[in-house]
Parts: structure tokens; C-alpha cells; sequence
């Protein structure tokens, strides 16, 4: 079960792979090794143009499974990821568009091993992704490069979705603690006349259209043009609104059998009503259900990208390539949100004196964020010391600079209600009257108005990347896999807080590396172990200035600059089956990950003086994974995740020996799809989580003031999905999605205090029709 050599296909050949993602979804293609065309599965095919080099391409771009890739789509990663010793998550488009999702964070979340978090102060920017216990929301790259910034992310442009589990700094660089997560774009091709529209209708107001047509313009030049019009309300939430509107626009340029370039351009504009959900009530313990929308007129989360990208690649001769990455990209985010939460009336209130009540609460925050990042990686096939090598060169630089402000907000209604806090009595907003019932026209209870209140954090960091990587062939049965990289970089963060203004600035250099065998068994198996590492910096975290406990920057001027990165380590077994004449892939592993020198906040997480490395927490674990085809007919999904986290160390005594937060210690997804005839395919999901426990990042979980059990509980949950596809002509096919269909109340992610608890979608249904010409 060797590794294929690195593959010194043009770009055009690697696009034949991705031009075929757009077959009708029912279909499989036949082997296309030494046939020129497959007329009856791709009409617009140029028979002239297919690479005999690629072997065993099937429909959608996958081999052997509509649910299966064989490869990484990072160029990097030498070997197929059978013998690849680590676990990498393949999300093929096939399963994201039948599992119904489209937003990142809906597609990530539901997969074992993977939870969300809220943000700050309920910080809205985007979705904090937590893989294996850690926290990997700047850990996300497309295409391979660093995707910076919290922000809206969907899918319309997206052939898959990588989710690389374990320690990854080798070739992601800082941070990547549990892994990190690559979303790889649909790219033009000179290979396929190909368009495709897919339309779709449903309950909560939903309609999304999106177009994806490629125009080869001759043998060396084609365009791409991917677009996105939609719009819903959250399911079981009217007036809680989503609306997206995006576009890219690909192109390829095949100057000679050995130089191509591939650039596009991305655009996405995504407006939302958000919705913070729930809160934790202490006294039943358990989440307030049955809720009101309670969202302002005006509540508001938008997000604007636009991207350019521009792609190299040179084969020098067979055994030397040369490619560079380059992109620039811009970000807006910005939002203006309501929390509600439980309390009782001031025993002054004129109204109900001493009554419960639900009040609201405003939160809000922008940023914009520029970044230019460029990637150099030399390809190199070699002979050394009597063993083939596939060694991989790299350079990188980025620079990302991050501006965080504020709005300054007028609540231009009256409160009508009071209420007693930290600052005494008070007017507040509530939506429950005297006489215990819901308020009329609750949105437009507080009547807000704003104006830009200027910038309270000034990020920028700029880095330096070298790396190398080795793939040698020590025998016919074991592989060795090791590499080295070195991200040296300037830090600057000007802060606005409690502490008033302070300008932060240091420069560090980090090391990491990775170290792994595969011995294979037999043909079909083999097993593996691997060493990796990843460094965390102090104030890693772009959007939250100096609070010291979400990951901002921790201590005083001089304290920041003398901290210690945090170091993960990670220590892997595993082994990996090739099933069904090779359709589908087993893997199983144990894993302990390691971190310490973490960085804890005192008090609160406002707090600046952060404790500077005094924590220490592990996350052992083992994960199962199939994916590929059962039968010709029934192909699988499945990952499933056990695992136990412990802070070892801390600055307070009493988090010693309890759990990280929002960490849920067992998680599985498992996706179905059966083809019952060539006409006919029908599906279903199911995703399961098992409670969790709000808290800070990297820090134990809440616990009461007597020690006697767990603050906040998020609890578990299990949400079962169906669809089913039907071709009604070789051009015309028909989808329909039932999400949540046993219509469970559930919630995501809780705020560390339980002010937020994330509601996941109520039933829904959706029916899509595709039209391929």
C-alpha cells in the first residue's frame, strides 16, 4: 500500500479531476485509464484533451466513492492519505451538498472530534471552531494558505473540505493546536465544457440559486464563474435571517506543457439577523427552552470578503517542480446584537415588584482585516544514501493586519422595566410584563441607534516561514515521514481597555516538527506512529486585544514580550484498512495531546495579567473513521470520537483535575447514502454530542463556588437528517433535505458565563432541483 510518487501532472490534468465534480450525483463513471472519453457520463467532453496519466478518475472528481478522496488536496502532503500517518477528515462536495449544509460552520460541527464555542462578550465575528479541545478558529486555511480574520464563511465555492486532526504547525505554521481545517476552491479547467445550476426552495422562506459554469476558451485558457444568491430565515426562528450573495470568477493559463497559472477572485456578502439563544438557568440547570425571538429592528451581522489569488506552478524537469501561492485579501465584519437573560424586578419596580423577567441586552463589535500571504514550495523526487526521497522546500511570508472597533449605541426607548446589578438600580429592557406574558412588538423595544465608535485593538503580525518535509521509502513495507519549520515574526497590538491605551510589541521565533511511520501489513493495512508539535503565541488571537483569557494578549508591556509560547505536543498510534477492493478506507487511532506553558487570566478574562504560562492540560483520546463505499451501491461516512481532557496544571489549585471547556468528551457523525437504482438515491445523517461545560478556552471548566459540580452545561444532543435524489433526465436532477427531522430542541455552544447558549436549527425541509448543461 505504497504511496503514489508526487504527481507531476500539468494543472489541466489536475483539473480533469475537478471538472467532473459537476455528473449528476447518482452516477458513477467507469475506470478511464486508457480510454479517451466516457461519452455517456460526460456529453461535453474533449476526448482530445484527457491526461492518460491519470488514473481510476471517477465521477465527481473522487476515486472509487462519491464520499472518498485517495489524496490531500495540500500539494505538500506526498503520500495518498492512506498512508498518511495522521487523521485527515475528507469532506467531499457530494457529502456537503447531501448532508444539506452550507456554511463552514454547519458542515464542521457536526463532526466527531469537533465543537463550537461562543465568543467573547457573545463576539459575533464568526464561529470559534474547536477541534479535539483546542481552539482552531484562526486555524483556518483555503487553498492551503491562512484565511485570517472571524468571518462568514460558505461553501458555493468549495470541491471539499480537509479537517486535519492533531497538532499541524509543520505545515500550518502558529497555532493549529488540534488541527486545523482547509477549504479547497473549485478551480477552471482546459479539459471540460461543463455548466451547472442548482436551485432551491424550502420552509423558513429559504431559496439559494447558485451557477458554476466552466468555458474552456481554448486548449491552454479557460474561465470559471461560481455564484451564490440566497436567502432564509433560521429554521424554527422567523425573523432570524440569513442572506448571502457571492461570486468567483477562476481562470487557468497553460503557457506550456510545464508552466500554468490559475487565478481567481472571490467575493462573498453575507448579511444576518443573529440570534444568540438561550441562557443557562441555574435553577433547573439546564438551558431556558421554548423562547421568544427577541432580536432588535436593526440587529445586525454583516460580513463582506473579497480575496485574489494567484497560482504558479513550474516542472523544471521529472523530478523538480516549482509553485507559489499568492493571495490578498480584505475582510468587514461587523454586528450589532441582542442577549437576553433571566432576572427578578427590583423590588422598586413600579410594575411587579420582585417578579422573574427575561431582559435584554446589547453586543456589539466590527473589524476589518487586510493580509497579503505567499507560499514558495519546491518539489523535489530524489535518490539519497540508497532510499527515494519526495522532499518538499517551502518559504512563506504574511502579513495580516487586524483593526477592531467598537460602536457607540443610543438606545433611543425608555426601559420599561428595573432592574438590580453590579451598579445598582436600573431601567432595563424586559420582555415579560407584570403578568408573566411576552411583551408586544418586542423588536422594537429598545429602538437602537449607532455611529462608529472608533478602533480598541490594532493587530498586526508578520511572519517569516521556512520549512522542509521528507517522504523516504526505508524499505518495501515502512515509510518514513519527518519535518521541520521555522516561523520567526514581528508583533505589535495596540490595546484600548480598562488599563487604558498600551501599545504592545515583541518578536519570537518558533520551531516545530513532525515525525511519523507507516509499516504496512499487507496489501490492504497498515499501522502507523507519529510525533508532532505546535506553538500558540501570546495574543494569538486577532479580535480580542488584551483580554488576557480569550486568547488576547496576556500581561504587562515587558511581561508579554519575556512569555513563553504555549507548546502542544501530540503522540499518535494508528492504522488504516483499505476495504471492498479498495472503495473503502478504515482508520483507527489513539492520540494524547499535551500542552503546556498556557497562559491563564486571573480573575476575570478581561484581565491583562494573565499568570503566563502556568497551565498545563491533556486530551487523550481515540477516534474511529470509514469512509467509501460499503457496496456499489451504499457508501458510508462515519467518524466517532472518545476522549477524556484534565488540567494537569494551573495557577488555582481547584481546576487541577478537571475537565477543558467546551469540550464535548464523546462525538460520532455517520452519513449514508444508498443507490437504489441508477435514478434513485436516498440518504440520511446522524450526529451525536455529548454534553459539554462552558468555560474559557485552555481553562478548566466552570465549576460552582462549592465545588460541587459544573457551572454550565451544554447538553447532549442527537439530530438525525434525511435526503433523497432523483434524475429525472441525464441533465435534470431533484433533491430533497429533512434537517433535524425529529424536530429535537438542542443547543451548540454556551457562553462562559451561560448569558448565551447557540439554539441549533428546528425542522426543516428543503427541495433542490439541479439543471447540467
Amino acid at each position: 500500500m505504497k504511496s503514489s510518487n508526487y504527481s507531476k501532472l500539468s494543472l489541466g490534468a489536475q483539473a480533469v479531476a475537478a471538472a467532473l465534480v459537476f455528473s449528476s450525483p447518482a452516477l458513477y463513471a467507469a475506470d478511464t485509464k486508457n480510454e479517451t472519453c466516457d461519452k455517456d457520463i460526460l456529453a461535453k467532453c474533449k476526448p482530445a484533451q484527457t491526461d492518460e496519466s491519470i488514473e481510476r478518475i471517477r465521477v465527481h472528481g473522487v476515486q472509487n466513492s462519491v464520499y472518498m478522496f485517495n489524496n490531500s488536496a495540500d500539494k505538500r502532503r506526498m503520500a495518498a492519505l492512506v498512508d498518511t500517518p495522521q487523521v485527515i477528515t475528507v469532506l467531499t462536495q457530494d457529502q456537503i451538498q447531501e448532508s444539506g449544509n452550507t456554511d463552514l460552520k454547519d458542515i464542521l460541527s457536526a463532526q466527531a472530534g469537533v465543537t463550537l464555542g461562543t465568543g467573547e462578550n457573545g463576539n459575533a465575528f464568526g464561529d470559534r471552531y474547536i477541534i479535539r479541545g483546542h481552539e482552531a478558529r484562526s486555524d483556518v486555511f483555503v487553498d492551503g494558505l491562512r484565511d485570517p480574520g472571524m468571518t462568514t464563511r460558505e461553501s458555493f465555492a468549495t470541491e471539499r473540505v480537509e479537517i486535519t486532526k492533531g497538532p499541524s504547525s509543520t505545515f500550518a505554521g502558529r497555532g493549529s493546536s488540534g488541527g486545523a481545517i482547509n477549504s479547497v476552491t473549485k478551480k477552471a479547467s482546459v479539459a471540460y465544457d461543463f455548466g451547472r445550476v442548482d436551485l432551491g426552495i424550502g420552509t423558513d422562506d429559504h431559496t439559494r440559486l447558485t451557477v458554476d459554469y466552466n468555458l474552456p476558451i481554448s486548449d491552454k485558457v479557460a474561465v470559471r464563474l461560481n455564484g451564490l444568491t440566497a436567502e432564509e430565515d433560521k429554521p424554527g426562528r422567523e425573523g432570524i435571517t440569513s442572506e448571502r450573495q457571492g461570486v468567483q470568477l477562476s481562470g487557468v493559463y497553460e503557457a506550456t506543457d510545464a508552466l500554468s497559472f490559475t487565478a481567481d477572485g472571490y467575493y462573498l456578502d453575507a448579511k444576518d439577523v443573529p440570534d444568540l439563544g438561550s441562557y443557562f438557568d441555574r435553577d433547573t440547570r439546564k438551558p431556558l427552552e421554548d423562547i421568544p425571538v427577541y432580536a432588535q429592528d436593526g440587529d445586525f451581522l454583516n460580513s463582506k470578503v473579497t480575496t485574489f489569488t494567484l497560482r504558479t506552478e513550474y516542472e523544471l524537469n521529472d523530478s523538480i517542480t516549482l509553485y507559489n501561492a499568492t493571495r490578498v485579501g480584505h475582510t468587514e465584519n461587523g454586528y450589532i446584537t441582542t442577549g437576553m437573560g433571566g432576572t427578578t424586578r427590583a423590588d422598586t419596580d413600579p410594575t411587579a415588584p420582585g417578579a422573574s423577567t427575561l431582559t435584554l441586552s446589547t453586543h456589539q463589535g466590527n473589524q476589518d482585516v487586510d493580509y497579503v500571504s505567499t507560499q514558495f514550495n519546491l518539489f523535489w523526487n530524489t535518490q539519497a544514501l540508497g532510499f527515494d526521497h519526495k522532499l518538499v522546500f517551502g518559504l512563506e511570508y504574511t502579513d495580516e493586519n487586524v483593526d477592531n472597533g467598537v460602536y457607540s449605541i443610543t438606545n433611543n426607548n425608555d426601559g420599561n422595566c428595573l432592574t438590580e446589578g453590579r451598579r445598582g438600580v436600573s431601567e432595563a429592557y424586559c420582555i415579560i410584563d407584570g403578568n408573566g406574558n411576552t411583551v408586544d412588538n418586542i423588536g422594537q423595544l429598545m429602538n437602537r441607534s449607532y455611529v462608529d465608535g472608533g478602533s480598541d485593538a490594532i493587530y498586526d503580525i508578520e511572519t517569516v516561514s521556512a520549512y522542509m518535509m521528507d517522504t523516504v521509502e526505508l524499505t518495501d513495507q515502512l515509510a518514513l515521514f519527518f519535518g521541520f519549520r521555522q516561523d520567526s515574526f514581528d508583533y505589535s497590538n495596540n490595546t484600548t481597555g480598562r488599563d487604558g491605551e498600551v501599545d504592545y510589541a515583541y518578536s519570537d521565533t518558533m520551531y516545530n516538527g513532525n515525525i511519523g511511520l507507516v509499516y504496512d501489513l499487507s496489501e490492504d493495512a497498515n499501522i502507523y506512529a507519529n510525533y508532532s508539535t505546535a506553538t500558540n503565541i501570546n495574543g494569538g488571537e486577532s479580535d480580542l486585544g488584551a483580554n488576557c483569557g480569550y486568547g488576547g494578549i496576556c500581561g504587562t508591556q515587558e511581561q508579554a514580550a519575556e512569555a513563553d509560547a504555549e507548546i502542544v505536543e501530540n503522540l499518535e498510534l494508528g492504522t488504516k484498512w483499505m476495504l471492498f477492493d479498495d472503495k473503502m478506507m478504515f482508520s483507527a487511532s489513539i492520540f494524547q495531546i499535551t500542552k503546556s506553558d498556557v497562559m491563564e487570566s486571573v480573575g476575570d478574562s478581561y484581565s491583562t495579567l494573565g499568570t503566563l504560562n502556568t497551565g498545563k492540560n491533556r486530551v487523550k483520546g481515540i477516534e474511529f473513521g470509514m469512509v467509501g463505499n460499503i457496496t456499489d451501491k451504499l457508501s458510508i461516512q462515519f467518524s466517532a470520537a472518545k476522549m477524556d481532557s484534565e488540567i494537569l496544571e494551573s495557577y488555582n489549585p481547584a481546576n487541577i483535575g478537571l475537565v477543558l471547556s467546551n469540550f464535548a468528551d464523546e462525538s460520532a457523525y455517520l452519513q449514508l447514502r444508498y443507490e437504489l437504482t441508477e435514478s434513485f438515491v436516498f440518504g440520511g445523517s446522524y450526529t451525536y454530542q455529548s454534553e459539554m461545560y462552558g468555560g474559557q478556552p485552555d481553562t478548566a471548566a466552570g465549576y460552582d463556588s462549592d465545588n460541587s459540580r459544573y457551572s454550565i452545561v451544554v447538553p447532549n444532543y442527537q439530530v438525525v437528517d434525511l435526503f433523497a435524489s432523483y434524475n429525472a433526465t441525464e441533465d435534470l436532477t431533484f433533491r430533497i433535505n429533512v434537517g433535524n427531522i425529529l424536530n429535537e430542541e438542542y443547543w451548540t455552544a454556551a457562553y462562559r458565563s451561560g448569558s448565551f447558549m447557540y439554539l441549533g436549527d428546528a425542522r426543516n425541509a428543503k427541495l433542490s432541483m439541479t439543471y447540467e448543461f
